[in-house]
């Protein structure tokens, strides 16, 4: 329907031009939008929030060292620009070789293997793990074959730092990027203090969140064009090619092994963790870096975490630094989601970079760098005695009681006992923590971009669409929102540079058209699976930042919608009073639900509920309601009736004890005429995730039973798709990533039940679900946050 009113927009201008503008030629979109729009103060006149800083709990010596203190702001800088000023010559020559001369005047730190592979081979954990393999009865038969694997495996330690390859490729690369993006800035303040952490001389590890094949490459390329020491890469992919293998070792990529296709069939393998956690701490011991990537969705990667905590366990280096690093894209090439390798590969990126249709923007963070051994030995980052969500949200659900939500959810799928057996299960559990921390880290280093605003509002708050003036003013409010929660920004500039460049880049995915009579441009998403997808995949990093609001803006709609149940249905009513109790159980409720990194493991679930009310306060949706001066406040709001209290006539035998329970607090809308326009925006940011729970969980009974676990999660898949086709709405709630969500709170939630046969894990509908009655109250608790 939104796509034929443009359409109709579209085509009246079309035959009838001179109407919108006379006697004037055709001007493209980009020029009528600039007119459009008027001057506003630079964005980088506001205040810019000091982000990156260590957790005060978990490690506050870290934070007591002030590496990233609140020093005079040094500013940002391209990456991609260089010129004469940054080498020590001048001159006509050197303009124009002067991106060769900086490269090859950056320092390298030399990283030779040496007999590193003896070390590695001679050690007692790769003995112990050959032991089993290499039994008296069966030498003569496995030796061959387990000594080929071996060979495998510990070639992989010969991976080395050449520093003449190096400086070629860095030179390359940043002609590359050059042509890929229109800037790559980094934070001059964040770098400085960096290097004061190397001052510590404890081994740094960067932890970054995956989001594409060249995250790992931007983070090298900036700590090798400011003279620090470049780290080894884990990147867990699969290349066929020896020729690019043997580069990419020369550069220290770690790699998988050959002939083995998947991180997860590597970790199976039962030599492949004892040589690697032993070259871990081979390469610890030198002192060389590392760059390890956690992948949010499933946790992959927190085994490396557990092999750099177990180099100190075994005393190989006193302490390692952590730092966590967030990198924000504009609009993220779709090549480097799934990067291939091969000749066709590369010729297909050949083409991408000489047609030049992509200029976006990146944004690298690097946190402060914080002590691996004292956030363990803190005792803060714990995630032990945890219990399964199902025990949590089950009676809740099917039989109405909260006494089991105030828990916290447990999450060791994050590290199965099939991943690194020889851990013990404290270390087990210490690296989760460590993971689920460091996601959440990250994640807050990132920078909101400008096509996240954009893609935001039109997704969630104008989503029939919305005139160009509108829009600004609903940017400018948005920004300063994100400001207010100590979240950066990744742009600077005017307001007429930050919307032109948003809807340059996001031109694919919208709907552009001139709105007569005064041809104001009007702007909306076009409704089509692909521009939503990607519209939505922008907005993940808006939802970590409104997290509190969000989830607290859903518990107001299911406690509203209650109270259209109790009178009969009908439209609901916004001038009721939300008891805190109730408030805070249906946040902790929805709590439980969210995937991991939004709520470090320092923090319970109970608390961030607690939180949740308070910003709902603090944003302005909710306020606090006064009790009546003539009121006990202890028969105030209170669920199990009026309680007795005598009022005595003597003010001094009053007491606090006198009252049976706590005062509980109560609130309201602050403006109802108005506060739904934001709390429906707040609501809508969850409602992709809850939506894609609901269509799931309605067809679970076209699952066959059993099932793997990877035609499940395809089935699953192909179920949101064919559904949102049906509603011809809401694609952004079909896409791969939500329904992994949905499969991991299905087996969490005891939907769906696990059975490990055969090296493989099959799932089938439990028998409880398999009952219409409890099926339809689950669905039920669902919709409830879903304001519709």
């Amino acid at each position: 329907m939104v796509e034929q009113k443009f359409t109709r927009i579209m085509d009246a201008v079309s035959e009838n031009p001179s109407s919108f503008q006379p006697k004037r030629p055709a001007l493209s979109w980009g020029v009528k939008i600039k007119r459009k729009l008027k001057s506003a103060a630079p964005f980088l006149g506001r205040f810019r929030p000091l982000v990156g800083q260590c957790c005060h709990q978990c490690t506050p010596e870290s934070l007591g060292l002030k590496l990233l203190c609140n020093t005079p702001p040094l500013g940002f800088q391209n990456l991609t620009c260089v010129n004469e000023t940054h080498t020590g010559y001048r001159g006509w020559l050197v303009r124009r070789v002067c991106c060769l001369l900086f490269v090859w005047g950056c320092e390298v730190h030399p990283s030779p293997a040496g007999d590193r592979r003896h070390r590695v081979h001679g050690s007692e954990r790769v003995r112990q793990a050959l032991v089993p393999a290499c039994s008296p009865e069966m030498m003569e038969l496995v030796m061959p074959e387990v000594k080929g694997h071996l060979g495998r495996l510990l070639a992989l330690t010969q991976t080395f730092i050449s520093p003449c390859l190096l400086r070629l490729v860095s030179w390359m690369l940043l002609k590359v990027f050059s042509l890929m993006f229109c800037s790559v800035q980094v934070n001059r303040n964040q770098l400085a203090a960096l290097q004061r952490a190397t001052q510590l001389k404890s081994p740094l590890v960067y932890v970054c969140v995956r989001q594409s094949g060249i995250d790992h490459t931007l983070i090298c390329l900036t700590l090798f064009c400011h003279n620090l020491r470049v780290p080894y890469t884990i990147y867990p992919a699969h290349i066929r090619q020896s020729w690019l293998r043997s580069i990419l070792q020369r550069l220290g990529v770690i790699l998988l092994p050959e002939g083995i296709e998947s991180e997860r069939d590597a970790e199976m393998d039962s030599l492949y963790s004892p040589v690697m956690t032993s070259f871990t701490g081979e390469l610890l011991r030198e002192g060389a870096s590392l760059s390890v990537g956690i992948c949010a969705s499933g946790g992959q990667g927190g085994q490396w975490l557990a092999r750099v905590h177990q180099a100190i366990s075994d005393g190989l280096v006193p302490d390692v630094s952590i730092v966590p690093v967030g990198i924000s894209y504009d609009c993220l090439p779709r090549y480097f989601t799934h990067p291939q390798a091969g000749v066709m590969s590369a010729l297909r990126f050949a083409i991408f970079l000489l047609k030049g249709d992509h200029r976006g923007s990146v944004r690298i963070h690097f946190a402060q760098a914080f002590s691996l051994k004292e956030m363990c030995e803190s005792g803060k980052c714990r995630v032990d005695g945890g219990r399964p969500l199902q025990d949590l949200l089950l009676t809740a659900i099917l039989q109405d009681r909260m006494d089991s939500i105030f828990s916290q959810k447990d999450v060791s799928w994050l590290l199965p006992p099939a991943v690194m057996p020889e851990l013990s299960p404290a270390a087990r559990q210490q690296t989760i923590a460590l993971t689920l921390h460091l996601m959440y880290s990250s994640t807050t280093t990132m920078a909101v971009m400008s096509t996240s605003l954009v893609s935001c509002l039109l997704l969630h708050k104008h989503r029939k669409g919305v005139r160009l003036s509108v829009l600004c003013r609903d940017i400018c409010w948005l920004l300063e929102e994100v400001l207010f929660r100590n979240t950066d920004v990744g742009y600077g500039g005017s307001l007429v540079g930050l919307v032109l460049h948003a809807l340059s880049l996001l031109r694919p995915y919208l709907l552009l058209a001139a709105a007569p009579p005064t041809g104001e441009p009007i702007i909306a998403p076009r409704p089509d699976p692909d521009s939503l997808l990607i519209l939505s995949q922008h907005c993940d990093l808006l939802t970590h930042v409104f997290i509190h609001e969000a989830v607290g803006a859903c518990a107001v709609s299911a406690m509203l919608s209650e109270v259209v149940g109790c009178g009969g249905g009908g439209d609901p009513e916004f001038n009721v009073v939300l008891g805190q109790e109730e408030l805070t159980e249906k946040s902790l409720q929805l709590t439980h639900l969210l995937s991991p990194g939004f709520i470090p493991p320092c923090q319970t679930a109970h608390g961030f509920a607690l939180d949740v009310v308070d910003s709902m306060v603090r944003c302005g949706v909710l306020v606090m309601e006064e009790v009546q001066k003539d009121t006990p406040v202890c028969d105030f709001m209170k669920r199990q009736g009026v309680l007795s209290w005598a009022v005595s006539d003597n003010p001094d035998q009053s007491s606090d004890s006198d009252c049976e329970e706590p005062d509980a607090r109560s609130y309201k809308l602050s403006q109802p005429s108005q506060c739904p326009e934001l709390l429906f925006f707040l609501c809508s940011l969850l409602s992709v995730r809850l939506r894609a729970l609901c269509w799931a969980l309605e067809s679970l009974h076209y699952l066959p039973s059993p099932i793997t676990e990877r035609d499940c999660l395809s089935q699953l898949h192909t179920h949101l798709k064919n559904r949102a086709q049906l509603d011809k709405a809401h694609y952004e709630s079909s896409s791969i990533d939500l329904a992994r969500l949905v499969l991991r709170t299905f087996i969490d939630l005891g939907v769906l039940t696990e059975d490990r046969q055969r090296g493989d894990v099959y799932l089938d509908v439990s028998p409880l679900f398999s009952q219409c009655a409890h099926k339809a109250k689950l669905l039920q608790f669902f919709k409830q946050f879903i304001y519709n």
